[in-house]
């Protein structure tokens, strides 16, 4: 990826904006209803998958009405650039017992699964009152294990995306839409 020196940089990166600021809003505000009937005021906790899901779990976090902890989770699959090297790599784990809690796990996006279902997995041996996945975007076309979430916001085809906690070489997470990434800038 070229240095980001700019917003005109930025802007170039920008192949055209697939879902906007408002559509995202009201997805989550959906979803945070939904949540709401799942639990009919139980208290959940809701883990971020960080670094991509922060935007989207401050968000979704203030959509519900039950009350919510809030943990975070490292896992890492994408290094670098555009394609994902394969690898799980757990990098920040919760650092608490979660065998009380409804756990909602909030991810930005589930591309080929990997990533979600060794974390579900890993959750789960922990034996929680309840565990879901709630995703932002969800691209099953990429899918190489047999995984789905609870709750998918948005469908999307195979498409780099960027925008709204999602990146590329950690740039454009602050952008208030989600984004296709212009791969022919990347040169």
């Amino acid at each position: 990826m070229d240095e980001i020196r700019s917003v005109e940089d930025v802007n170039r990166k920008v192949k055209r904006v697939i879902i906007t600021a408002q559509e995202l809003s009201d997805q989550i505000k959906e979803a945070g209803k939904k949540i709401d009937e799942w639990y009919d005021g139980r208290p959940i906790l809701l883990v971020s998958i960080l670094k991509g899901s922060f935007v989207f779990l401050a968000d979704l976090c203030r959509a519900v009405t039950v009350p919510c902890q809030i943990g975070f989770m490292c896992a890492k699959s994408y290094y670098s650039g555009t394609v994902s090297t394969g690898v799980v790599k757990i990098t920040m784990d919760l650092d608490m017992d979660i065998s009380n809690y409804n756990v909602i796990i909030v991810e930005d996006i589930i591309d080929t699964g990997r990533t979600l279902n060794d974390v579900v997995k890993i959750l789960k041996a922990r034996n929680p009152l309840s565990l879901r996945v709630v995703t932002l975007l969800d691209k099953p076309s990429r899918r190489l294990v047999d995984f789905k979430a609870d709750l998918a916001l948005f469908t999307i085809p195979d498409y780099f995306v960027i925008g709204y906690g999602l990146d590329c070489a950690e740039y454009f997470r602050n952008l208030p839409y989600i984004a296709e990434y212009n791969l022919s800038e990347n040169e």
